[in-house]
């Protein structure tokens, strides 16, 4: 459910971004709707993101040094008080209102940014190794359902105000057009995210803290085997003098900026935090200017032929329709297959795929923006997001959080997710730039091209190429154990205690 909240909250504000400029970037007088200006756009699509990157490496840090379960509820709480904050943004003026909107939703994304490495981290450490890419990957897996909800949620709020108000549905007079209960709509979308995530909070609080963060870094064997005992319903046998001696060996010596960090984890880091990067690119730049590529091939209708609250409906109901039918499959394809074939071979088809359908779709450009071909053109924009998430949307999220040491596990994915929210940020701010349309007459018929859709997608198809050779430094975790991945269970000399060793008959689940 944090996972289903931090989705809702990021991706809500490109329902209503346009509806924002309609009310307070209207000038009287004017032949079109009022548009958010360049650079506060791109503050309010790409803030949140910020807050996100740097709640990522506190809370990340921070998950390693207070433990999981204590700022687990931190991060929750933040995210309540700052979604119904960001819908109470006041002011006088429209810069003042955006203003207020943008430090709101940047502290929305400080603590959405706790949840990524906290919730990875914590599934990773309670699951077992047949199953845990499953439930990892269940959990990223919620994601899709958020961004479908907030889509569904805004096509039966503006329905329900369009039809309350009777605002014309296609019809634009520059003094009638965005209806004064327009104001609520974009409040009360963006204040709803504070539901799911209040109601989270009291089973967040119930959690035991996880055997591996009590036994491998508290090191206190007791209360491991007394959370796990009540987690599995068997009794469990506390084993203090095995933990004093896991923590006296090398995987437990060494710090972050160690060259024994470097020497076993160095290129692995490297390959979670630039695949991230690179994916983050090409999926958040998709999800916040699809609306802006619909209306550029003619799916959604220029602004100036439909009022507020018609345009908002539009834009949820195409959104939607993509979610429904490509992303939230793709995230749940991912959750079936990930641990028969692996993440290597999942996140390597995902890219793999992700360049061909941007090559397909920018190459022939020209053939897509024919009236007759844009259901084509849906369909193959569909599946980049299909193979988004059956494909390095989910396995980025998965791997970082097996493969590194528990001391350092929450870190490490912190990092690791703060690199692909840089790529977001990349995302959001540079292709806002470059899409801004240098010609007059197309701008205002409401064609974002500054560099063009065609051009956005053939540089979106490199980054997945790119994405694509960086895997090549992910290790596949499938059918190992966190200990087993991480180095934890090796003495000085880099062996394998028995119990760890293959074909060992050993139903422990955490050394405790």
């Amino acid at each position: 459910m944090g996972f289903f909240t931090d989705a809702y909250d990021l991706f809500c504000i490109s329902l209503v971004t346009k509806l924002l400029g309609r009310i307070y970037y209207h000038v009287d007088g004017a032949e079109k709707p009022g548009t958010l200006p360049p650079n506060v756009s791109a503050a309010v699509n790409g803030v949140a993101f910020c807050g996100t990157l740097t709640g990522q490496l506190f809370f990340g840090w921070l998950g390693d040094k207070m433990g999981r379960k204590r700022v687990y509820g931190m991060t929750l709480m933040l995210m309540v008080i700052c979604s119904v904050a960001s819908g109470l943004s006041f002011g006088n003026t429209p810069k003042s209102v955006m203003a207020t909107l943008c430090f709101f939703r940047f502290w929305l994304g400080f603590g959405i940014g706790g949840d990524y490495p906290l919730s990875a981290t914590i599934m990773s450490e309670y699951a077992n190794k047949k199953t845990r890419g499953a439930f990892i990957a269940a959990v990223f897996a919620m994601q899709g359902l958020g961004i479908l909800a907030g889509g569904l949620f805004a096509i039966i709020l503006s329905a329900s105000f369009k039809a309350r108000f009777d605002a014309p549905a296609y019809e634009f007079d520059p003094s009638g057009s965005t209806v004064p209960q327009a104001d609520y709509v974009w409040r009360i979308i963006l204040m709803v995210g504070a539901l799911p995530a209040a109601l989270t909070y009291y089973w967040r609080m119930k959690m035991p803290e996880t055997a591996r963060y009590t036994a491998l870094v508290a090191k206190d064997a007791k209360r491991a085997a007394s959370d796990m005992a009540k987690v599995l319903q068997v009794e469990i046998e506390a084993e203090q003098q095995k933990v004093e001696r896991m923590s006296k060996k090398g995987a437990n010596s060494f710090g972050l900026f160690s060259k024994e960090f470097l020497r076993r984890h160095g290129l692995h880091l490297l390959g979670t935090t630039s695949t991230w990067f690179l994916l983050d690119i090409a999926f958040y730049s998709q999800n916040l200017f699809q609306k802006d590529i619909f209306t550029a091939i003619g799916w959604i209708p220029s602004a100036k032929t439909m009022n507020a609250l018609e345009e908002v409906y539009r834009i949820a109901r195409a959104q939607t329709l993509i979610a429904l039918c490509s992303t939230v499959p793709g995230y749940w394809f991912t959750v079936a297959f990930i641990d028969k074939i692996g993440r290597f071979a999942i996140q390597l088809m995902g890219f793999f795929f992700m360049t061909v359908f941007m090559f397909a779709l920018a190459i022939p450009y020209d053939h897509w923006t024919h009236k007759e071909n844009r259901i084509g053109f849906v369909v193959m924009y569909s599946l980049t997001f299909f193979f988004a998430n059956f494909g390095p949307n989910a396995t980025t999220f998965v791997v970082p959080a097996e493969i590194f040491p528990a001391r350092l596990r929450s870190t490490c994915h912190g990092i690791s997710a703060a690199s692909g929210k840089l790529g977001a940020i990349v995302g959001a701010f540079g292709f806002l730039y470059l899409a801004q349309n240098k010609d007059k007459a197309k701008a205002d018929a409401g064609y974002p091209a500054g560099i063009g859709v065609r051009n956005s997608l053939l540089v979106l198809g490199v980054i997945n190429f790119l994405g694509m050779a960086f895997t090549l430094l992910v290790p596949e975790s499938k059918g190992k154990s966190l200990e087993e991945m991480s180095g934890e269970n090796e003495d000085e000399n880099g062996e394998m205690e028995l119990e760890q060793q293959p074909g060992y008959n050993n139903n422990r689940t955490v050394p405790v």
